[in-house]
């Protein structure tokens, strides 16, 4: 299981360096190979920073293994607890420097929990969201009508759920507020068994350049104020705020001892607080976090 999950994720993660990297006319990504002290995991980073499309970028692979289950991952599992543990992913994260293209995220991955005289259980996760600073409807459509393509062969309601699983983990709760448009999320995907999860999980990794690509290439070039990327530049600190307070990756990656540079390679490397920012009424800005910052049905 794990030699066939890790030769598509190293695949995965080729395809998304080459799609984006060649979009970007300044800087390309570095290949950083990392192995743990311990001989627990190792990794492939890679990372792309000061270009002309992406302010920074990622796309990190890695397999870790350890001998107890972190309590990120048995918060909701209990019967996990105690567990030696294997885990392989790759985790995707674009933020752009024009505020007009949206950030993303992304992730799939693949767990295998067991002891000693059990059968060993294994689970796949992931899925991926959007997260604009300007919307634009036609945006969104593509960006969800993708989400269900890469859905519809495995059932009629797996979208519906997995959508609306999304829209209720990207959600900040300490600000009542949506991250971003959602997309998909999964986990302890394993009903059907492992080809069918498998494929599944493979469909989801193989939509996310369909969905995203086109979004980058319509908006890429779209001219900017000063005042519309400190916007960008503010919206990104609930992306911060997120990732650090309620994310279960993050936590997964940090309890388990995993590579905190790796790990963190999802920030942003410039964002700002500011106390009671002014939004004008009726302006773009005030319509993403009132219109598009709500979840909707996007492709009805």
């Amino acid at each position: 299981m794990i030699e066939q999950v890790k030769k598509y994720l190293l695949n995965l993660q080729n395809d998304i360096c080459e799609e984006f990297g060649n979009l970007d006319s300044k800087s390309s990504f570095d290949n950083d190979v990392w192995e743990r002290d311990d001989g627990r995991g190792s990794g492939i980073t890679r990372v792309i920073s000061n270009g002309s499309l992406f302010e920074k970028g990622g796309v990190n692979f890695s397999i870790i293994s350890g001998d107890k289950m972190p309590k990120s991952a048995t918060q909701l599992r209990p019967e996990l607890e105690g567990r030696k543990y294997t885990a392989l992913g790759i985790s995707v994260v674009f933020h752009p420097e024009n505020p007009f293209v949206p950030t993303t995220h992304s992730n799939v991955r693949f767990f295998i929990a067991e002891n000693e005289g059990e059968e060993p259980l294994w689970w796949f996760g992931g899925g991926f969201d959007l997260t604009p600073y300007y919307g634009f409807e036609e945006d969104a459509i593509h960006w969800h009508k993708t989400a269900h393509q890469a859905c519809k062969p495995f059932g009629e309601k797996v979208y519906e759920n997995y959508k609306k699983w999304c829209d209720d983990y990207f959600y900040l709760s300490h600000r009542d507020e949506q991250r971003g448009i959602g997309g998909l999320f999964f986990d302890d995907l394993n009903e059907g068994g492992f080809d069918y999860c498998f494929d599944f999980m493979k469909s989801v990794g193989n939509h996310f350049v369909k969905a995203y690509k086109p979004i980058v290439l319509k908006r890429q070039e779209t001219p900017y104020t000063e005042k519309q990327k400190e916007f960008q530049l503010y919206r990104r600190g609930r992306y911060v705020e997120f990732n650090l307070v309620q994310d279960r990756g993050t936590l997964f990656g940090l309890q388990s001892g995993g590579r905190t540079e790796s790990i963190l390679m999802s920030l942003p490397p410039k964002v700002q607080w500011a106390y009671q920012f002014n939004i004008a009424p009726n302006s773009e800005e005030e319509k993403l976090t009132n219109y598009f910052l709500k979840p909707r049905n996007w492709i009805s």
